[in-house]
């Protein structure tokens, strides 16, 4: 499983009229793997309520989403499996199939929100309009499997 995380000022989605705000948190462009498992949705939604990329008062990142009292929108990105190592025309072979990638979307939304983030979501395989200010900018990837054993 894999996160672009970005640190926003504000972020947003739109989707069929409806428009979902943030703000100040998270964008999480979240994207599902062939054989990620919840294990991998448990490790990234820790990560990413602990993740200390926020400013203490000496400019220094210190605090977490939950230290700020930050929100999330998450996002679903299978683009993030995208292979365009061959040709132009990226390959998304890796990607999660629809089905098991939308089990797995919710089960890290309601695992974030199970640290007590507030998230926001956008609509699971829909076209949206995703809007976000990011803020440094700092933007951080991460991935499930890239995980060392503590």
């Amino acid at each position: 499983m894999r996160a672009l995380i970005q640190r926003v000022k504000r972020g947003g989605v739109k989707t069929s009229g409806a428009h979902t705000l943030i703000g100040p948190g998270l964008v999480v462009l979240l994207g599902v793997g062939e054989g990620d498992t919840e294990a991998d949705a448990d490790f990234l939604a820790e990560k990413t309520a602990n993740l200390r990329v926020f400013s203490n008062s000496a400019g220094k990142f210190d605090h977490s989403l939950l230290d700020v009292k930050g929100e999330a929108l998450v996002i679903s990105q299978f683009t993030l499996y995208g292979d365009a190592s061959k040709g132009r025309r990226p390959d998304f072979a890796a990607a999660a199939r629809p089905a098991e990638a939308a089990r797995l979307y919710e089960y890290f939304t309601k695992a974030l929100r199970e640290k007590t983030v507030p998230v926001k979501t956008g609509v699971f395989a829909a076209d949206m309009e995703v809007e976000i200010i990011n803020d440094g900018p700092v933007t951080i990837w991460l991935d499930s499997r890239q995980r060392r054993a503590v």
